[in-house]
């Protein structure tokens, strides 16, 4: 059944989801795909396919939860698209005058770790959602599994804030985009304080329940903080509904939920991360081609917003065809974990696009 706000596809819509089946079938029959768990596309508000399958699968915080039958109630772990929904839930906590603007300074939200280095002065809060800190930060060179790797030297951290706080500073703030789940945990941080809420019942209350979700979770170390960055679990189905309230400008059935000038500046480019994807507020940004070449040219080229998780976790938003591709999958720790995600965008559901 379509979530609230989704409606199932029409018929002008029956050839487009013929053919993503068609092609996903294929996909999987040629081992094209391996360990996806859930799949939901929609074009327009429109449900155009929703499938489940079978795999192995691991929770954060938790482990191995050996073999799952998905479905379309079945949590999943978001792992780092809980960024992106972080992000969603500042905005909603600014416009509620609960925690610090962009332009405010980010230690001011910390009076309690005080630091006399006069770089990390300037650092503001834009900085923490665009991920441009300055700071000492490796989570991308070492495996999730080594406890040198930045983001799991933090969670083991006696105090994950001060941590955070205290890393050497490399950079003048604003001037490099390294990826940091630290930054995404002091954005929680402060909204936990500014609302006297956790960070998941803050997000029940603002968004969740708003979007009429199912259950939620979200995980949380051995100290009581929640893993900000990576600890969000939802069915696939429910992240879904996030896309679908990013394309509607944060409303939904002519509720604002999130401001839509904040949609705009969470997708507003502020700096490169390599050189494909650029980045705005803890979302991705990429120009994505697809179509028939004529000529020297590739196509058409529109804009694609991600969020994007470790293991294979996605959420692709492409605003000029109002499409929405939520997907869950398993395979954490892979070198190939980004080849299933890639095809199901490029070789399936755009492919279908006639």
């Amino acid at each position: 059944m379509p979530a609230p706000g989704q409606q199932q596809a029409t018929f002008a819509s029956d050839r487009f989801a013929a053919e993503v089946s068609r092609r996903l079938d294929q996909a999987i029959a040629e081992r094209r795909l391996w360990n996806i768990h859930g799949l939901v596309v929609l074009q327009n508000g429109k449900l155009i396919i929703e499938r489940y399958f079978e795999g192995q699968d691991r929770q954060r915080g938790v482990g191995d939860l050996g073999m799952v039958k998905f479905a379309a109630e079945t949590m999943h772990d978001l792992r780092s698209c809980s960024k992106s929904i972080v992000a969603l839930l500042y905005g909603i906590a600014l416009q509620q005058g609960k925690v610090p603007a962009p332009e405010a300074s980010l230690l001011s939200g910390f009076p309690e770790y005080r630091d006399p280095n006069e770089e990390r002065s300037r650092v503001t809060v834009h900085h923490a959602l665009s991920m441009t800190l300055g700071s000492d930060w490796d989570e991308t060179s070492l495996s999730y599994a080594d406890p040198r790797n930045s983001e799991i030297a933090m969670d083991n951290a006696p105090d994950c804030y001060r941590y955070i706080l205290e890393r050497p500073m490399l950079d003048a703030p604003g001037t490099h985009w390294v990826y940091c789940g630290g930054a995404t945990a002091l954005l929680a941080r402060l909204i936990a304080k500014g609302s006297g809420k956790s960070l998941h019942e803050f997000a029940r209350e603002s968004l969740f329940d708003p979007l009429g979700m199912g259950p939620t979770e979200w995980a949380s170390g051995p100290d009581g903080e929640p893993f900000a960055a990576s600890g969000a679990r939802m069915s696939v189905r429910d992240l879904s509904r996030i896309g679908t309230l990013m394309l509607a400008g944060g409303q939904l059935d002519g509720r604002q939920i999130v401001p839509s000038e904040w949609i705009k500046r969470c997708t507003t480019l502020v700096v490169s991360c390599d050189e494909l994807r650029r980045y705005g507020y803890q979302w991705f940004l990429l120009d994505i081609a697809f179509g028939k070449p004529k000529g020297w040219a590739p196509g058409r080229l529109e804009r694609m917003w991600m969020a994007q998780g470790e293991g294979g976790q996605r959420l692709y938003i492409i605003p000029a065809l109002q499409l929405v591709i939520a997907l869950t999958a398993g395979n954490y720790d892979a070198e190939d974990q980004s080849i299933p995600p890639t095809r199901v965008l490029r070789e399936i559901v755009l492919a279908s696009i006639s």
